[in-house]
């Protein structure tokens, strides 16, 4: 067993302990004997999560490649059509601790399929609506289909697989997300131009159907672990492990956002590039990025420290060196491979760590994970877009990995921390 595992064992008994001889409120989260009870990990169960995060986040993305006939069709502007795209990242705000506050005594195996069920009726909704409002009402559905599904599949998860093997459990999850980054916006863009935009989405909600039957077969009954509740979330947040760990990911993530948003004025400042060079370079930064999730797994598993910090020291480093390339294609290569390596392995990363540190409210961490992630995306770009109009694109980059950086560090030192 690693140091990482031992540790994490002897915390989960310890807290279980403690809340136990106190009486808290909201039983602890953890079932007897750790996170997870089972000598064999359960993976078609934990293959069929991947997939649900998978057609989650796809669903997500797919506006970004239709924006024009979707605008067109409803006769609003482009730029009103991507707040379809908006208005998801806006509820997951929110939605991850709602769902998993919200719901605090019914078996986790239902609802996860709940919340796909959820995501099937937002895209045909999506798909037959008539007016723009309904298109836009029907995305918030999705959003707190999305916000839900992730902050949730952290404690279902650990319920499925052994407590040394989590972090490959989590990579196989998160590769559902690696794998819709890649292949929605170009998969959505061709679909769209061969059978209409509408028809993409009735595509996404039967890819949705079809990872609702997969989950249904495959995924046990998962009994909640313990009753979150609203007070166990604020109690959860309260932690002063638990906060560092929140504005670590909030500076990890809004660093990276800071710069990742405004990518085309960078490259058409910066380094001179055409869309072509552009849409290569993000190729290989979604290729980077899900080869980074395949190896955090492992060394999440037995080496989380050297993760934590060399994670956020690539994005850092791929940031700043991108910022500095000038019209070096060679240097922007590297750079963006670099930083999809960093930031691909950044979920699994920050999923295993909260679990070593709120053992006992695996759950209710797992929302304010995503609340989190929500947040530094909307700050990094609202940062990042002040920088760019104030000072440059540069100081942007340079901003936003000094952010990444410190918030690896901060990450770091608090996992030593225990209450």
């Amino acid at each position: 067993m690693s140091t990482d595992t031992a540790s994490t064992a002897t915390i989960t008994g310890s807290a279980g302990r403690s809340e136990l001889e106190r009486g808290a409120p909201g039983a602890p989260e953890v079932l007897p004997g750790g996170p997870s009870g089972r000598a064999k990990p359960a993976w078609p169960a934990v293959v069929s999560l991947g997939l649900g995060i998978f057609t989650l986040v796809a669903s997500e993305f797919l506006p970004a490649s239709m924006l024009s006939p979707i605008a067109a069709d409803l006769g609003v502007s482009e730029g009103t059509a991507g707040q379809l795209v908006t208005a998801t990242s806006i509820i997951g705000i929110i939605g991850g601790p709602l769902v998993v506050s919200g719901l605090p005594r019914l078996d986790r195996r239902w609802v996860m399929a709940g919340l796909t069920t959820l995501a099937v009726i937002s895209n045909v909704l999506v798909a037959l609506a008539p007016v723009f409002g309904l298109m836009l009402a029907s995305r918030l559905l999705l959003g707190l289909a999305i916000s839900g599904f992730w902050a949730m599949s952290l404690a279902v998860t650990a319920q499925l697989v052994p407590a040394e093997r989590l972090g490959r459990a989590m990579t196989v999850v998160n590769m559902g997300v690696s794998l819709a980054t890649i292949a929605a916006v170009p998969a959505g863009a061709l679909l769209g131009e061969l059978f209409g935009w509408r028809a993409v989405f009735l595509g996404a909600a039967a890819a949705g159907v079809i990872a609702l039957a997969v989950q249904l077969t495959t995924l046990p009954s998962v009994p909640p672990t313990g009753a979150p509740g609203f007070r166990t979330l604020i109690s959860t947040a309260a932690r002063p492990v638990v906060a560092l760990g929140i504005l670590s990911i909030v500076l990890i993530a809004g660093g990276h956002f800071t710069g990742f948003t405004y990518l085309r004025p960078a490259f058409e400042s910066i380094g001179g590039f055409d869309a072509a060079v552009l849409a290569a370079l993000l190729a290989a930064f979604g290729l980077a990025s899900f080869a980074g999730n395949l190896i955090a797994g492992p060394l999440a598993d037995r080496r989380l420290i050297v993760l934590v910090v060399a994670a956020p020291t690539a994005i850092g480093a791929a940031t700043v060196l991108f910022a500095l390339a000038g019209g070096s294609l060679a240097v922007a290569v590297v750079a963006m491979l670099v930083w999809g390596l960093g930031f691909g392995a950044v979920p699994t990363m920050v999923q295993t760590w909260i679990a070593g540190v709120a053992p006992d409210r695996l759950e209710s961490a797992g929302g304010l994970v995503v609340a989190a992630f929500q947040v530094a995306i909307t700050v990094g770009a609202a940062v990042g877009g002040a920088i760019v109009d104030s000072v440059g694109v540069q100081a942007a980059f340079l901003g936003g990995g000094v952010a990444a950086v410190l918030g690896g560090l901060v990450l770091a030192s608090a996992r030593h921390r225990r209450v």
